[in-house]
């Protein structure tokens, strides 16, 4: 049967994408040292990592009587969807408004908002 992708991951699987991405393969075992506490049971991250793999995500390779799943998605799969979602839920799908909101919150400074009109300038240019 095909594997689904849907570019959409919850929370608990985007904690589970991004431990993959910054850690490589691993076991769900060792996974878990990477929660906070209080860690989630061991069958929560195990049946949210087999539901990455059924997405097509994820996959694992035997090692002994355990498996050791490692992340085939990559974040820009991600990335993308996932901004353009924030943008239509939360700022009427403007970037505009978006941008804007960053700025009102000094999450990012006037310099760097320059710096970012003259990436999309030379982008157009070029």
């Amino acid at each position: 049967m095909a594997k689904k992708k849907t570019n959409r991951l919850t929370e608990k699987e985007a904690y589970i994408m991004n431990l993959l991405w910054e850690h490589g393969p691993m076991f769900v075992r060792q996974m878990l040292e990477h929660y906070p506490d209080p860690r989630p049971h061991f069958n929560t991250v195990s049946t949210t990592v087999r539901i990455l793999e059924d997405k097509g995500y994820v996959e694992h390779e035997a090692v002994g009587s355990s498996y050791r799943y490692k992340a085939v998605a990559v974040p820009d799969d991600f990335r993308e969807r996932s901004l353009a979602e924030v943008v239509r839920s939360y700022f009427n799908n403007s970037y505009k408004l978006a941008v804007s909101a960053l700025v009102e919150e000094e999450k990012i400074s006037v310099e760097e908002l320059r710096e970012l009109i003259d990436m999309v300038e030379s982008k157009k240019k070029g």
